[in-house]
């Protein structure tokens, strides 16, 4: 169907915390349920090359609300305060003529995890429903333009879904909205989920990824069970969203995007959470649906989209100027199936490591890129990984140093070193970045703060 003519489309850009792209049953996946997901999937442009570029949340997010890379923003670790520097998201909407409204889990503030945050600190946010931080899914608080804490009645994804669901029918239908709508889940806690979710999961029953240890089997299997319950819950909002959109006539004039900030490791390689370079780390799900591009069938793209491109992508397809502070790229006119920037690869960094993934659990600086077959690594001591993705899907073979691939790795260190010097990005000890911001960070390198 086609757009009313004059009409700019409502934006309403859904993201969860730490779903991995491979976590959906639209991307084969035989043990988790997500058919809302799937029928998304199946009206939308699928971008299976979906980078997290710095695959921790702060700083994705950041990045997200900038369309800037992280040594530009500053945010590259957890719990500091995005500046106003940047042109945001919303501000570059609410210049277009649009509503704009932020619903869940925020992590920009940075002054600790569950102080009210007060209106010139929204980054041009007008409604607002929020907290800092909280993965007490079943016991959660946010704020609304009041300092006066609230809370979400039971799985505050679901009652999240129902503010969102509010937002849309009550909104004047004269004038376009952004809407953002951040769920925690299925960021761990992973048992947390309704008890209807995690009954449709045995542990014993699931099929593990043929890059988890044996020896990490039996806590992968408890760990996914209550991911994919998570996941399941996700979906089935998601699903009332749709429903919602389709009751009121508005699902052929809104792009409806669902994604994801980064993604988990769930003892894949034998590793927890996120940050690191592997693809259960730094692909995310993404899909966009919107009729007059989209149609009602779906297609993929493996267009390696980075975190920093979602913003200038979307004001592309409204319309809209791309602000001047934005470094990502447009991708609208490969929606529409035009001639325009196309890219090799997708960056990817961890500048300083902190948290799960500090010096002592193993964390280390990287640069590498993700290009639509191979990922490609350096740490400061010189290349670190190289795997074939489409020979190698789950990344078991590391073939770095293999005479076989010296041609390919040549090259493919040669984009990473114009990526970076595109960027500015000297590639120093995270310890230097620390310094030149001011950061205060404790013994694993986190930025120490209260909730």
């Amino acid at each position: 169907m086609c757009q009313r003519m004059g009409k700019k489309p409502n934006v309403i850009y859904i993201f969860s915390d730490q779903h991995r792209a491979e976590a959906v049953s639209y991307r084969g996946n035989p043990d988790v349920q997500t058919p809302n997901m799937n029928r998304l999937a199946a009206e939308s442009a699928d971008f299976t090359t979906a980078v997290a570029g710095m695959s921790v949340c702060c700083p994705s997010r950041a990045c997200l609300m900038t369309g800037q890379y992280a040594l530009t923003h500053g945010v590259f670790v957890n719990d500091v305060s995005l500046g106003d520097d940047a042109v945001s998201i919303a501000q570059a909407f609410k210049a277009g003529g649009y509503d704009t409204a932020y619903i869940g889990k925020w992590h920009l503030d940075g002054r600790g995890r569950s102080n009210y945050i007060p209106p010139e600190r929204r980054q041009g946010f007008d409604h607002w429903l929020v907290l800092e931080c909280t993965h007490s899914y079943n016991d959660s608080y946010y704020y609304g333009d009041l300092p006066a804490k609230e809370k979400w009645d039971g799985y505050d994804a679901i009652a999240q879904t129902e503010a969102a669901i509010r937002y849309i029918e009550q909104h004047e239908q004269d004038t376009p909205f952004l809407l953002m709508l951040s769920w925690g889940p299925p960021h761990n806690p992973y048992e947390t989920a309704p008890q209807r979710f995690k009954d449709m999961y045995d542990p014993a029953a699931l099929q593990l990824r043929l890059n988890v240890p044996e020896s990490c089997e039996q806590k992968a299997r408890e760990e996914l069970a209550g991911y994919y319950a998570h996941i399941s819950a996700l979906d089935d909002c998601l699903g009332n969203i749709m429903k919602v959109l389709e009751q009121r006539g508005l699902a052929d004039d809104c792009i409806l995007i669902y994604t994801s900030d980064h993604g988990d490791m769930l003892w894949s390689q034998g590793e927890v959470r996120k940050q690191k370079p592997w693809d259960e780390s730094i692909l995310v799900p993404l899909l966009v649906r919107y009729p007059p591009l989209t149609g009602s069938k779906g297609w993929k793209t493996d267009l390696p989209i980075n975190t920093p491109d979602l913003m200038p992508t979307l004001l592309g397809l409204c319309g809209l100027p791309v602000p001047e502070t934005v470094e990502g790229t447009d991708y609208s006119g490969h929606l529409r199936g035009e001639a325009g920037p196309d890219t090799e690869a997708a960056l990817i960094e961890c500048i300083h490591p902190f948290g799960e993934w500090h010096r002592g659990a193993g964390g280390r600086e990287y640069r590498g890129i993700r290009t639509r077959r191979y990922t490609y690594v350096r740490d400061l001591h010189g290349p670190w990984l190289l795997f074939d993705n489409k020979e190698d899907p789950y990344q078991l073979v590391n073939v770095c140093g293999d005479p076989r691939y010296q041609d390919l790795q040549q090259s493919l260190d040669q984009l990473l070193g114009s990526m970076l010097r595109r960027r500015n990005d000297e590639f120093l000890p995270g310890e230097v970045y620390i310094a030149r911001r001011g950061y205060t960070v404790d013994e694993t390198g986190t930025v120490p703060y209260t909730w």
